[in-house]
């Protein structure tokens, strides 16, 4: 039961280290207490995917006489989307027990716990099994977090897994945050015909993007009849009734919605209780555990990767640090990931994507910029796709050219923002992105003529 990595978790940072360990020489397990790939795969990322697209069909269905399409009696099967994103996310985590079987990883089924001198226990069906390895990866992930005044009861509150598996569709919901979480949800239960009320802290729903990208996503959600409250908070849910009463503190005083559930989308809790941190004395603050550029705690032979860390929670940041991680441990010295260049994407529709500094942020930063924007209103491939919302803006150094942040929000964007993130990579100048060729018509034009707008030569606005 001797190995040269044990890794506790298999979501997208346990696994893919397990591998990237097996492809470098080590002999390595995965300790998973649930479902192979964790929450990304099969309560996160993946399932709720599938649940947009559904809506997305459902949507053009009920549009299709804006392409000259004739289509009657188009019915939003809830338990089959739901059905369908279970379906898709177990077939995504079968996958992961091929691949890891393909490398050669054993798969630990059970509870881990750490102990010191490099050990790790399991339990499996109550029984207890120890394991030793050179290095141990901590990769247990996050969970929905839960403000004390509005507790999940699966039923009335729920939290975004419960949102995955309803049995049938509410007629009204209150989402509490408006984060990528909140955002996704609030498109797919509006698409199939639920009321959605957004309730949002902060002065802007998505409020880790730019601004600009914040209000056109709100101007997008009430032409889609999606209720939103910005600096409103829930003060409390009455669940005595049928259904719930939420009490809402607004600017302008208290407000009452009623509703049939709550789905609380106020952020993440890392899983670090119960795994034996205490024991072994690896250090942790505010909730999360403490490492250096290579993911090494405190504590010699103990890595952690992922959500547990005060990075972003992000199933991409997770992956990348987790090959650092075991390229380090093989001696191979990666480059230090760079936490400024993490692309952000939010699958709501119209979609968001980011890269960098917002224009607050840079100015704040000292920087003299150049702002360009370019609407998808006078993009050609946009119109005829029948997605005209949003825009593409891009953030510079004036002095010297350097890409310091790019937003976008519209159709399919998240597929077109790793143009931003390779180039900012490559230290790419905004000179040589504007006279680079980009193919007409497509969607990711509107990259070079946000740029052309940023540099005073557009021409199609």
């Amino acid at each position: 039961m001797n190995y040269d990595l044990i890794v506790l978790g298999s979501g997208p940072g346990g696994y893919v280290a397990a591998i990237r360990a097996s492809q470098l020489g080590l002999k390595v397990a995965v300790v998973e207490k649930e479902s192979l790939g964790g929450v990304c795969l099969n309560w996160g990322c993946i399932p709720t995917k599938a649940l947009l697209k559904s809506a997305q069909v459902f949507e053009y269905i009920n549009h299709a006489k804006d392409y000259g399409i004739t289509v009657k009696d188009a019915d939003a099967d809830f338990p089959s989307m739901i059905k369908r994103s279970r379906d898709v996310a177990d077939g995504m985590s079968n996958g992961i027990s091929y691949l890891l079987k393909k490398n050669k990883v054993d798969v630990i089924n059970g509870f881990g716990k750490l102990k010191s001198g490099n050990k790790l226990n399991v339990t499996t069906d109550g029984k207890s099994t120890d394991y030793s390895a050179k290095h141990i990866i901590i990769a247990t992930g996050a969970r929905s977090r839960e403000l004390p005044n509005i507790p999940q009861d699966g039923k009335k509150v729920i939290g975004y897994r419960d949102a995955l598996s309803l049995p049938k569709a509410p007629k009204s919901m209150v989402i509490v945050g408006s984060g990528a979480i909140g955002v996704e949800f609030a498109y797919f239960y509006n698409a199939i015909g639920v009321e959605v009320t957004i309730v949002e802290f902060m002065p802007n729903i998505v409020p880790v993007e730019d601004v600009d990208i914040s209000k056109q996503l709100q101007r997008s959600f009430k032409k889609s009849g999606i209720k939103v409250m910005t600096n409103a908070s829930v003060d409390k849910v009455d669940k005595s009734g049928s259904g719930c009463k939420v009490h809402i503190k607004t600017k302008n005083g208290e407000e009452t919605i009623d509703c049939d559930i709550v789905l609380s989308a106020v952020g993440i809790v890392a899983n670090i209780e119960n795994i034996g941190l205490e024991e072994v004395g690896i250090k942790t603050d505010k909730g999360r555990i403490l490492v250096d550029d290579y993911y090494r705690t405190n504590v010699d032979g103990y890595y952690a990767i992922g959500d547990v860390l005060p990075n972003q929670a992000l199933a991409h940041v997770a992956s990348a640090e987790g090959i650092t991680c075991v390229e380090n441990i093989a001696g191979h010295n990666p480059d230090k990931i760079d936490y400024g260049n993490i692309p952000g994407c939010t699958y709501s529709i119209p979609e968001i994507a980011s890269v960098g500094m917002t224009e607050v942020a840079a100015k704040e930063a000292g920087y003299e910029i150049k702002v360009g924007k370019f609407p998808f209103t006078a993009s050609g491939k946009a119109s005829a796709a029948g997605h005209k919302d949003g825009f593409v803006k891009v953030v510079f150094d004036a002095k010297y050219g350097e890409w310091l942040g790019c937003h976008m929000i519209g159709y399919n964007v998240t597929e077109m923002i790793a143009e931003a993130v390779l180039a900012r990579k490559l230290e790419t100048t905004g000179n040589e992105v504007l006279k680079a060729v980009h193919p007409h018509p497509t969607m990711s034009e509107a990259v070079m003529e946000a740029v052309a707008d940023a540099y005073d030569e557009v021409i199609h606005i």
